[in-house]
């Protein structure tokens, strides 16, 4: 692994593109190195795990809007849509957009934290789609896959976007570019300008993640995954993009990251450098490896509290109920507080009239929730019943969170002994008594106490699908997936779970297209 300094420059220092981090991205995605076993393995495991969290959502409202549209882009040898026969094909951008909001939507796919949040495998969905329009077999699928992950868990270790204000599809934008361009085999010129495009068009706000949080949440990550096909595109067309897009005078680092910071302090723009790593020529791809899986659908911030909810919740009834608890603190991490915690200052993560994406983004709800019910359910446990309910929203208003120096350490450590998503909780009852308990790692983060491995994911594959998919469908997606480094074009195009007909509700709404 090489580490690369990465910083603004002046228009007049004439940075040459082999310096630049976009050209260091494109050579890594052109570099022809195989997929280990290990790697190879756990895509298959995401593309499972992808599968499970969008059949599940193929219903949910903002899915039927994104497959209206792309429905209205059909094409002969496109890509195929969730839940739909493989002889219905749309063009790969669309099928992307579709897929890629029906895997976003339950926010129950995989994730990576560090200086940055991720869902690295927001880029299946495009890489996927390009391979099937373009007749891509398994082995091309798994190194664009690999290539996405590899590069956006990297710019997640070393580019903290939300301190500005941007959103983490920022990070999507070049990873799925590049991934596009391992795929098909492009040279590094062309995958150079189509990461810059990339990260150009998908830099946007985090309000998609604050207030009152809409469907956007679902839509944006695969927004990136559309814009970075069309990139890709273009620029095997022969086009360019503005250039150098990380490190130019008036472009990211100096104008929306921390040269910007630098400015507003009265420093120079020019100094405050990210230090990104990235692997050596002919070195293997294996970031995925250090990625993590949802066990429950919420926010991975509140993964580990799940857990520890399941344990103190039968504790509190043994001490009366939640009717005898005072109030409950939750010591955390500088994220946990201020994106899902009270620190956000949001009023709407304490409103029970609020939105399925909101709710999801208040651990102070899913705590509550998760105390009471000894459960977590992608669709019952934010129901607007259960939200509403009194008892819970009595016990929901009295959690609040505090940042703790030593949770905001962990969470950034490098150590993966060390690092830790969790908190430590302080209930303390109506007669002065406390009940204290912490857990730092989900059970099934890889050093958690039950981590997933093949057998969670066809678990959570079929209690996700199996009252939606025929039990043959089942099977035949599942044993062809696991084939994936030996499956041809024409079976890549099947790697797509068909709904039984008459299944899938459509958005019947007029829209432009």
């Amino acid at each position: 692994m090489e580490i690369h300094d990465v910083r603004a420059h002046r228009s007049k220092d004439n940075l040459p593109r082999e310096d630049q981090l976009a050209w260091k991205i494109a050579a890594v995605a052109s570099d022809p190195v195989e997929v280990d076993a290990e790697a190879t393995d756990m895509i298959i495991n995401r593309i499972i795990d992808n599968a499970s969290v969008g059949i599940a959502s193929l219903n949910r409202g903002p899915i039927k809007s994104a497959r209206a549209m792309a429905n209205a882009h059909m094409r002969s040898g496109g890509a195929t849509l969730f839940g739909l026969p493989a002889a219905h094909k749309v063009c790969a951008e669309w099928a992307a957009w579709a897929n890629g909001t029906a895997v976003r939507e339950l926010d129950f796919h995989d994730t990576f934290l560090a200086a940055d949040y991720s869902h690295p495998g927001d880029n299946i969905p495009p890489v996927l789609a390009v391979a099937q329009q373009c007749g891509r077999d398994g082995k091309a699928l798994l190194r664009g896959i690999a290539t996405g992950y590899e590069i956006q868990v990297n710019l997640v270790k070393a580019i903290c976007l939300h301190e500005h204000k941007i959103d983490h599809i920022a990070h999507i934008g070049p990873s799925a570019s590049a991934a596009v361009g391992t795929l098909l085999g492009l040279d590094t010129e062309v995958i150079y300008q189509a990461v810059q495009q990339g990260l150009h068009t998908t830099v946007t706000t985090r309000q998609s993640r604050k207030g009152e949080i809409s469907s956007w949440k679902a839509f944006a990550p695969a927004y990136a995954g559309k814009l970075a096909i069309e990139a890709v595109d273009r620029c095997m067309r022969g086009e360019g993009a503005p250039s150098p897009i990380y490190e130019g005078e008036d472009s990211v680092i100096a104008y929306i990251l921390n040269g910007r910071t630098a400015r507003d302090k009265g420093e120079s723009p020019y100094e405050p450098a990210y230090h990104v790593p990235l692997p050596g020529k002919g070195e293997a791809k294996r970031a995925i490896l250090e990625t993590y899986t949802k066990e429950h659908s919420a926010e991975y911030q509140s993964q580990a509290l799940i857990d520890l909810a399941f344990r103190m919740g039968k504790e509190i009834e043994g001490r009366g109920g939640f009717d005898k608890v005072k109030s409950i603190v939750l010591h955390t991490s500088h994220h946990t507080h201020y994106v899902i915690g009270t620190g956000s200052g949001d009023p709407q993560k304490m409103d029970p009239n609020a939105s399925r994406e909101t709710l999801d983004h208040s651990i102070m709800y899913i705590f509550a929730v998760a105390l009471q019910d000894g459960e977590w359910h992608h669709v019952r446990s934010y129901a607007p019943e259960r939200a509403k309910r009194e008892d819970t929203v009595r016990l929901w208003h009295k959690i609040s969170t505090t940042e703790d120096p030593e949770w905001t350490r962990r969470y950034h450590s490098q150590d993966p002994n060390e690092k830790a998503f969790g908190a430590r909780v302080v209930v303390t009852f109506e007669d002065g008594s406390e009940l204290v308990d912490e857990l730092g790692i989900a059970n099934a983060h890889p050093f958690g106490a039950r981590p997933f491995g093949r057998a969670e994911y066809i678990k959570k594959f079929k209690t996700l699908t199996e009252e939606i998919l025929d039990p043959s469908e089942s099977a035949r997606f599942l044993d062809l997936v696991q084939r994936l480094p030996n499956l041809s074009a024409e079976e890549v195009v099947q790697l797509n779970p068909v709904a039984p007909a008459g299944y899938l509700v459509e958005n019947t709404a007029k829209g432009i297209f």
